[in-house]
């Protein structure tokens, strides 16, 4: 049984720094391609970012790119998202999602994932 757990959330200021990590267990963790949803109080669940199993591509949606950055360690079977330059409105419980097709397509619709984490909360204050 695939799990995944995530870890690292809190409270930061705004135009501060957070990483965020999800650690994977039970599967071929350097086959999924790997993604980070966030939901906020209110809406929907919302792609913030993505990575391929072997880690060469990546994909972000605009509203973080340039401050939001995507890593994976396969070996320790862990992908990690680091925020800079927080801003109030990134407020939101962050998820991590893994999609177990082996493809190299990174999806944005959460519906494509197939295992998820528990989430952790993240509140940046203005």
């Amino acid at each position: 049984q695939v799990q995944l757990v995530e870890s690292g959330g809190g409270l930061v200021q705004a135009g501060g720094s957070l990483r965020v990590s999800c650690v994977v267990s039970g599967g071929i963790f350097n086959r999924y391609v790997m993604g980070w949803f966030r939901q906020a109080p209110g809406k929907g669940r919302e792609f913030v970012t993505g990575i391929s199993g072997g880690g060469s591509s990546t994909r972000y949606a605009d509203s973080v790119k340039g401050r939001f950055s995507i890593s994976r360690d396969n070996a320790k079977s862990m992908v990690y998202l680091q925020m800079n330059s927080l801003k109030p409105e990134d407020t939101a419980v962050y998820y991590c999602a893994a999609d177990r097709d082996r493809s190299t397509t990174i999806w944005t619709m959460a519906n494509s994932y197939d295992y998820w984490g528990q989430g952790t909360q993240v509140t940046v204050s203005s």
